[in-house]
C-alpha cells in the first residue's frame, strides 16, 4: 500500500480579494503534493478559508450584506484563482461548513471539561486586522507587533485556554526536534513567548456574533484561533461524520504558513493538540512574505501584482515558477514586474526553452524527427549522465526540507549543464561528417534524456507546460518518478514532435510599459491609491541612521547594468564609492560637482561587481521617477544631517 501524505496551507482570511501574496503558500503546497503523488504517495492536500471574526462582520456590514453572503462571494474568487493557477487540492474546508462548526463546539467543550478552558475576564489590547490579543509588553511602540496598526482596549467576559502546562513540552518541540522549518526561527519563538512565561489565551468573545457559538454559554462565540486551527483535523473527520480520514492522514506531514501566523501554529496549535491528547504534526514549514519595495504585499499598494493579470499575460506556470524560485524558506522575497520578467526570460525562455527547441530542431533537421539506433560514446557524456542520474536524490532531500527554491536550482543546474553540453559537443559540426552519425545521435539522445528527466520533475511545478515539452521530445509515456531516477529510458529510435515555443522571450521595457497601462486602466476611476506608511519609530531608532553631506567628484555608468551609476564622493572622511540606481534619470555629468545626502553607515554591498559604501537619498516622484535630494551647495562635506 502507498504511504499517506498530508499537507496543508493555512486557511485564508477572505476579508478581500486574493493577490499574489496569497499564491506562494498554495502553489508551494500544490507542487509538493504533486511531487509526493509522483512518488506514489496517497496525498491529502487541504486548503480553505477562515470565515469568522469581527473583521468579516464589519466588512459585511459596510457592504450591507450578511457575513455569510460576504464570504460566499470572496470564496468564489479564491477558488477561481486556485483553478487558474492549476492548484489541484484534494479538499477545501470553510469554517462555516456545518461539520466543522459541530466539531469545533465538541473540541471546545472537551477542553473545558478537562479543565484547560476556564471562564474569566479579558482586559488588554486587541488588533482587529490580525484578530490577535496582545499584552502591553508585546506591543511595539504601542502598536500591534505583527502589522504595526493601532490596537484597541478590550474588556469583556471571556473563556481562556491554559497555555502554561504545555510550555516545557513546546520548548523541547521547537528546540530539540525538526518540527520547525527553518529551525532558526525556534530561538525567536522561545525568547519572545515561552521564556517570558506563556500567558493563557483568550478563546471566546462576546462583543461580536459572527463566530461559532459556545454550546454551554449563550452569548459567547469561539475565538478565531481555536476555530481556525482545528480545521486541520476537522477536515479529516475529527469529531464529525462528514469524513473518515483522520486515522489515515493524521498527523500532518507538513503545515505550511507565512511567518506572521507562525506563533499560532508553533505554540497554540501544539498546545491544543497536547490538551486533546492527539499526535502533533510532523513539520511546520514557515516562509517569509512576498514584499513590494520592502513592504509586505497589501491591497493598498494597488493591483500591480494581481495574479489574474500576470497569469493571462505569461501563463500560470511562469508565475508559479517565479514565486517558488525567488523565495528561500524562511526569508522574504522581493517582487517586481521587472524581476519576474527577467526570471522568465533567463530561466524559462533562454535556458530551458532554448534547450528544448534547439534539441528538437536538431533531431528534426539531422534525422528527420527520428533518431537512428547506432551509438558512439564520447567526451563530456559522463558528467551530464551522472548529473541526471543523481538529480532525484538531490531533489528528494531538498523536498523533505521544503526548500523548493533549491529543488528548482538543482533541476536548472542540469538544464545549464545540458546547454553547455551542446556547446562542447558541437552537433552542428558533427552533422557535416557522415562518419559521425552515431556520435551525433548519441549527443542528441543524451540531450533528450536530460530534458525528459528535468521536465518530469518540473511537471510538479509547471503542470501545464511540461506535458507539452515531454510531447515534443517523444517522452509522454515515460514521465514517471521511477524513470526520472534512470538515464537511458527513451527508445534508441525516439521520435520527436516539433511544437510551439514553450516560453516566448519577453521584451522587458515594452512589457513594463504595457503592464503599467493595463494596471492604470483596470483601476476604478474614483479610486485613489492609499499611502502605505511604515510603523512609527523612536528618536533612538532614527539616531542609528547616519546621514551626511558629500560632493560628487566623479560619476560613470556601471558597465553591467542599465540602471546603475558609480559615484566617487568626497565625504570629508577620505572618500567613498557609492552605486545608485538612478541612471534612468540622471547622466553622470548632471551629478559631478553636486552635493548629495548619503546614508553613511549602511552595510556595504556589491552591485553588479561594484562595491557600494552607502546610499544616495532620493525621493519618489509622481511620475515614478527618482529625484535626488541636493542640499545647499554651501553646506560643507561631511556635515551630519539631523
Amino acid at each position: 500500500m502507498s504511504k499517506p501524505y498530508y499537507i496543508t496551507t493555512p486557511i485564508y482570511y477572505p476579508s478581500g480579494n486574493p493577490h499574489i501574496g496569497h499564491c506562494y503558500t498554495t502553489v508551494a503546497c500544490d507542487s509538493i503534493a504533486r511531487y509526493r503523488r509522483m512518488q506514489g504517495r496517497e496525498v491529502m492536500f487541504l486548503t480553505g478559508t477562515d470565515e469568522h471574526g469581527l473583521k468579516i462582520e464589519q466588512k459585511a456590514a459596510e457592504k450591507g450584506v450578511t457575513p455569510k453572503e460576504y464570504v460566499d462571494e470572496i470564496v468564489k474568487i479564491f477558488k477561481k484563482l486556485w483553478k487558474f493557477m492549476n492548484i489541484d487540492y484534494d479538499r477545501y474546508i470553510r469554517t462555516t461548513d456545518d461539520y466543522h462548526v459541530k466539531s469545533v463546539q465538541k473540541i471546545f467543550k472537551e477542553l473545558y471539561d478537562k479543565g484547560y478552558i476556564y471562564k474569566g475576564e479579558y482586559s488588554g489590547k486587541y488588533c482587529t486586522p490580525c484578530e490577535s490579543f496582545w499584552t502591553e509588553s508585546q506591543l511595539v511602540d504601542g502598536k500591534c507587533p505583527e502589522c504595526g496598526r493601532e490596537v484597541t482596549e478590550a474588556k469583556e467576559e471571556a473563556y481562556f485556554f491554559k497555555m502554561s502546562p504545555f510550555a516545557d513540552r513546546i520548548e523541547k518541540l521547537l528546540t530539540e526536534t525538526d518540527f520547525l522549518q527553518p529551525k532558526s526561527r525556534a530561538v525567536e519563538l522561545v525568547n519572545n513567548f515561552i521564556k517570558p512565561g506563556l500567558e493563557d489565551l483568550c478563546v471566546s468573545r462576546t462583543t461580536f456574533k459572527w463566530g461559532i457559538p459556545v454550546t454551554f454559554d449563550e452569548g459567547h462565540v469561539v475565538y478565531v484561533w481555536i476555530d481556525a486551527l482545528s480545521n486541520y483535523i476537522t477536515a479529516l473527520g475529527f469529531y464529525n461524520d462528514e469524513y473518515n480520514d483522520y486515522d489515515k492522514f493524521w498527523p500532518a506531514d507538513v503545515h505550511m504558513v507565512a511567518k506572521d501566523i507562525m506563533r499560532f501554529h508553533a505554540i497554540i496549535w501544539p498546545a491544543m493538540l497536547m490538551a486533546l491528547e492527539q499526535p502533533l504534526p510532523k513539520h511546520l514549514a514557515v516562509h517569509g512574505w512576498i514584499t513590494f519595495n520592502g513592504q509586505k504585499m497589501s491591497k493598498s499598494l494597488g493591483n500591480v501584482v494581481d495574479p489574474f493579470i500576470l497569469g493571462e499575460r505569461y501563463g500560470a506556470d511562469a508565475i508559479r515558477y517565479h514565486i517558488l524560485r525567488e523565495m528561500a524558506l524562511g526569508a522574504d522575497s522581493s517582487f517586481s514586474n521587472e524581476i519576474m520578467i527577467n526570471r522568465i526570460n533567463s530561466d524559462l525562455a533562454n535556458d530551458y526553452g532554448n534547450l528544448v527547441s534547439r534539441t528538437v530542431a536538431m533531431v528534426n533537421k539531422y534525422f528527420d524527427k527520428k533518431l537512428i539506433t547506432d551509438r558512439e560514446s564520447g567526451e563530456f557524456d559522463d558528467e551530464l549522465i551522472s548529473m541526471c542520474e543523481n538529480l532525484c536524490n538531490k531533489t528528494d532531500a531538498l523536498m523533505d526540507k521544503t526548500e523548493l527554491n533549491n529543488v528548482l536550482a538543482e533541476i536548472f543546474n542540469v538544464v545549464s549543464r545540458a546547454n553547455k553540453y551542446i556547446d562542447e559537443t558541437t552537433p552542428w559540426i558533427l552533422a557535416k561528417d557522415e562518419t559521425k552519425r552515431a556520435r551525433l545521435a548519441t549527443v542528441l539522445y543524451n540531450l533528450l534524456e536530460a530534458i525528459r528527466i528535468t521536465s518530469t520533475l518540473l511537471s510538479c511545478f509547471m503542470p501545464s507546460t511540461m506535458p507539452k515539452a515531454l510531447e515534443q521530445i517523444g517522452a509522454s509515456d515515460y514521465a514517471t518518478y521511477e524513470n526520472a531516477k534512470k538515464f537511458g529510458v527513451l527508445p534508441l529510435d525516439v521520435e520527436v514532435n516539433p511544437g510551439e515555443v514553450l516560453f516566448p522571450r519577453i521584451d522587458v521595457e515594452k512589457e513594463i510599459d504595457e503592464l503599467n497601462s493595463i494596471i492604470k486602466n483596470s483601476a476604478p476611476a474614483d479610486e485613489k491609491p492609499k499611502a502605505e506608511t511604515l510603523p512609527e519609530i523612536t528618536i533612538d531608532d532614527f539616531s542609528k541612521v547616519e546621514l551626511i553631506v558629500a560632493e560628487v567628484l566623479d560619476c560613470e555608468k556601471v558597465k553591467r547594468s542599465k540602471k546603475l551609476l558609480k559615484l566617487q564622493l568626497d565625504d570629508g572622511r577620505g572618500g567613498r564609492q557609492v552605486v545608485s540606481g538612478i541612471s534612468e534619470w540622471y547622466a553622470p555629468e548632471d551629478l559631478i560637482g553636486k552635493k548629495v545626502i548619503v546614508v553613511a553607515n549602511l552595510k556595504p554591498v556589491k552591485l553588479c561587481g561594484e562595491m557600494s559604501n552607502g546610499m544616495i537619498c532620493a525621493a519618489d516622484m509622481p511620475d515614478g521617477s527618482a529625484g535626488v535630494i541636493f542640499p545647499d551647495q554651501s553646506i560643507p562635506v561631511g556635515s551630519k544631517i539631523r
